[in-house]
């Protein structure tokens, strides 16, 4: 894939993440018999918030989430261009981090409460995208997102379980239930924003923003699975992202102990399953 379409294609990604949001708040309004907002809504909250005077209770807070925007833009733009899958995970991980660390430099609370739990969503899918790292270079013989490119044949084939365990990290990252314990658009959310809190303004849109990049890193890393077909690559992330709204809209909210248990006996297990398979066949 020549350079400029890399680029091109990276620039683009935060506008169609933000259309997958505004898709995913159109489908879950019309699943709670709602009208729902706009299908560009993310984009007018995110400008709105732009336009907003920025003040934060903390110099550290507003830097984390600049660290926080330029690990997640780092990610999405190394996926692209095809980089090492470590890398691009130990990045990203950096980013999430800062995000903890800024909720934790305030006394807030409902940020401190947030990022405790942020830091427990951490510690539940890190391991689980760790497993996927893995599983793919067992197939290919390399971490390089290149080399997945270059198979005849599906991830899926050969990784199915360790796809399984992505949609799971996915719901964790995407802040759906069960899994919304962080921080939650929705408004049962009984910790108000949770991780967020204590964002406003133009700080609040950076964060926002920074979210956007890290999706498109997730999403990326699913359409890899059937990364020999752009049209089949498409409606597998699309496909996924649908049962991610479905589940969210008929589940009720875990604690963060279901989600750890979950996450380190079911996930590790079906991926103990898939690399073994793996490695035997």
């Amino acid at each position: 894939m020549p350079m400029f379409l890399k680029l091109f294609l990276f620039l683009l990604s935060p506008f169609a993440i933000g259309v997958i949001l505004g898709i995913d708040r159109k489908l879950t309004a019309y699943l709670q018999s709602r009208i729902g907002p706009p299908i560009f809504q993310p984009f007018y909250d995110l400008f709105k918030l732009l336009g907003k005077e920025s003040k934060t209770s903390d110099y550290w807070l507003s830097f984390c989430a600049y660290v926080y925007l330029c690990g997640a833009i780092t990610c999405a733009f190394l996926f692209f261009l095809q980089a090492d899958l470590l890398l691009i995970f130990f990045v990203q991980a950096v980013g999430s981090i800062f995000l903890v660390l800024g909720a934790f430099s305030v006394s807030s609370p409902f940020s401190q409460i947030g990022g405790q739990r942020e830091l427990f969503q951490i510690i539940a899918y890190e391991p689980l995208l760790i497993a996927v790292i893995v599983g793919i270079y067992l197939v290919t013989g390399s971490f390089e997102i290149s080399s997945i490119y270059k198979l005849n044949y599906p991830l899926l084939a050969k990784l199915p379980l360790l796809f399984l365990i992505l949609t799971f990290a996915l719901t964790i990252k995407l802040r759906k239930s069960p899994f919304d314990i962080s921080a939650s658009h929705h408004a049962h959310q009984e910790i108000v924003r949770g991780v967020f809190t204590e964002y406003s303004g133009s700080y609040l849109a950076i964060v926002e923003l920074a979210h956007w990049f890290e999706l498109v890193f997730i999403l990326g890393l699913i359409s890899l699975f059937w990364a020999n077909s752009f049209f089949m690559s498409t409606i597998l992330v699309f496909l996924t992202y649908f049962l991610e709204i479905i589940v969210d809209n008929i589940t009720s909210r875990l604690t963060w102990r279901f989600m750890l248990k979950n996450a380190w006996s079911v996930g590790i297990i079906l991926a103990l399953i898939n690399l073994i398979w793996l490695y035997k066949g």
